[in-house]
């Protein structure tokens, strides 16, 4: 078995402080490995950045064409969002739309990551509710296709008909048989497959606009989404958000907890996955921007490129003290 290699490096001085090690895979349209790093075969939960793929079946049932689902809709259906106006506003819309409220959703209250949204609900004494979790568009997602398919309303247990959907997209697009799930922050089953696998899915979305089947035009639908409403899939200071605008909106990018990260590219037809072992999201940003100004997709010079890629880090008094860097491994 390939062990993970450097990544990412946190220079402090002269002095290598921290050194972050992971996995990572570039697939082609046909599946196969462009690049890779570490253990291709390594097995990973994808988190929340398999999204995408965990809304194909809201499209390829014909539920978002039931409900006329907007492409905002389908951007917040892939989302992990900040839980700011801008999201929740939207989720709630759409739950009124399907005759349901926040008590129908099973993802659990979170308190938001937009500051303004959490300091609005400190001011009126009030409680985050379920909406304001970065899933709950991917919840309401969950609950239209539910809706559609007429099934019982506990919709996150492993065999209820929406997650069986799920996991059948899952093993479809990445290739092979998952070995298993694990329970979400969302409590929704997270499937399990290899980095290389979540890449192959990927590089499958990519290339969607090739194919004519339902599943393709499907993915093709989201990626666009994605694309065209960066701020619906994260939202203001969210890597996502930032990366996706820094590149005109030609390439959709997600990450997932646990410092997994992916990459859509349709005008190479290239999928990217990275998955960072210690957990570290500042090491899988920057080995995703890494990746990305390697293929030739990201300018290394982009002000939003450098937020992640040989980022200056600052002590409190606003003092440059070292940087977060790709290290040798990830350089083209």
């Amino acid at each position: 078995m390939t062990q993970p290699v450097p990544m990412a490096e946190i220079w402090r001085g002269s002095l290598l402080e921290s050194l972050h090690l992971g996995h990572a895979v570039v697939c082609d349209d046909s599946g196969q490995i462009v690049r890779s790093w570490g253990d291709p075969d390594a097995v990973i939960y994808p988190r929340s950045s398999s999204k995408m793929i965990q809304a194909l079946p809201l499209i390829t049932s014909g539920a978002a064409a039931k409900y006329g689902l907007s492409t905002e809709q389908l951007a917040l259906a892939c989302a992990s969002h900040n839980g700011a106006h801008i999201h929740t506003d939207r989720v709630n819309d759409w739950l009124s739309q399907l005759g349901l409220d926040d008590d129908d959703f099973r993802c659990g209250p979170q308190e938001p990551a937009d500051l303004p949204a959490r300091d609005e609900l400190i001011k009126n004494d009030a409680s985050p509710c379920q909406v304001h979790n970065n899933c709950s568009g991917k919840h309401a997602g969950f609950l239209t296709l539910n809706q559609h398919l007429g099934a019982g309303p506990d919709y996150v247990e492993v065999d209820h008909p929406v997650q069986q959907a799920c996991l059948t997209a899952f093993e479809e697009v990445t290739g092979m048989s998952s070995p298993g799930y694990g329970i979400d922050g969302c409590s929704a089953p997270n499937y399990a497959t290899t980095v290389h696998g979540l890449a192959r899915a990927m590089s499958w979305f990519a290339s969607a606009a090739d194919r004519s089947d339902r599943a393709s035009a499907a993915a093709a639908e989201l990626s666009a989404a994605m694309m065209l409403h960066p701020d619906l899939v994260a939202g203001e200071t969210r890597a996502c958000t930032n990366l996706m605008r820094a590149m005109g909106g030609k390439v959709a990018v997600k990450t997932g907890a646990e410092a997994v990260f992916i990459a859509i590219i349709p005008e190479k037809k290239l999928g990217v996955a990275v998955k960072i072992v210690d957990g570290a999201t500042r090491a899988s940003e920057c080995a995703i921007a890494a990746i990305l100004v390697g293929l030739g997709v990201l300018e290394a010079d982009h002000p939003e490129t450098r937020k992640y890629l040989n980022a200056p880090l600052l002590n409190r008094r606003g003092i440059d003290c070292g940087s977060l860097r790709p290290s040798a491994e990830l350089r083209f």
